[in-house]
């Protein structure tokens, strides 16, 4: 049987610098979720408190972490597509650092002796 191969590392470190090189391409990035909601004014003899389909909106709201605390801001629709557009951005670079963190981790295993 013939001895195992150590793996690349000179193939992982190209991979990862594939993966700075597109994080880098990102310009706007921002955590948290973006819903589109309806809602009712309170005016009773509004038509929005007898038929759901004659509420308000729709207004974009996003939520977010922030110091611990669930917080919420409105949006205009101008934001929400700017804001869906960097939260898109969010997710694609959690997933490249994934990437980033199982190559760093066979480069790191791959060189010095195990014993």
């Amino acid at each position: 049987m013939p001895p195992a191969r150590k793996p690349d590392s000179s193939a992982a470190r190209r991979r990862i610098e594939e993966i700075r090189r597109r994080i880098d391409g990102f310009e706007m990035v921002c955590s948290g979720t973006l819903i589109e909601r309806t809602k009712t004014c309170g005016k009773p003899n509004c038509r929005c408190a007898t038929d759901p389909e004659a509420r308000h909106g729709p207004y974009h709201e996003w939520n977010r972490r922030q110091e611990g605390r669930l917080v919420h801001t409105t949006l205009t629709p101008e934001q929400a597509r700017s804001m869906k557009e960097a939260i898109e951005n969010y997710r694609k670079i959690k997933a490249l650092l994934k990437r980033w963190e199982r190559e760093s981790t066979a480069i790191i295993l791959s060189s010095g002796k195990r014993k």
